[in-house]
């Protein structure tokens, strides 16, 4: 979930704010505060890109460790093949888009 934080952090970067619940103190004197029309648009936006990427952080949670693919690379043979057929498994069931 995006947030109005990570929104602020990507409209102005390095700008100076305090946020005290949903009120937005703009302390910076050299970038201009967004409106609230620009917040709420990147947050959509931020939130688009999070969804998008669904696929990796599931793949991430199920591929094997890399304690794992390198036991598997040493090893070779059978554990090697076993190896890139869970990779192919979990990448199967966590397409792209």
């Amino acid at each position: 979930m995006t947030d109005k934080v990570a929104a602020l952090q990507a409209l102005t970067p390095n700008a100076q704010w305090v946020l005290r619940g949903d009120e937005l103190e703009w302390l910076d004197t050299v970038q201009t505060q967004p409106t609230d029309a620009a917040i709420a648009a990147k947050i959509v936006e931020l939130q688009a890109a999070y969804d998008a990427a669904a696929y990796a952080r599931s793949r991430a949670a199920a591929y094997p460790s890399i304690q794992e693919c390198i036991h598997a690379l040493l090893d070779g043979g059978d554990t090697l093949t076993d190896l890139q057929a869970l990779r192919t498994a979990v990448k199967s069931a966590n397409p792209k888009g």
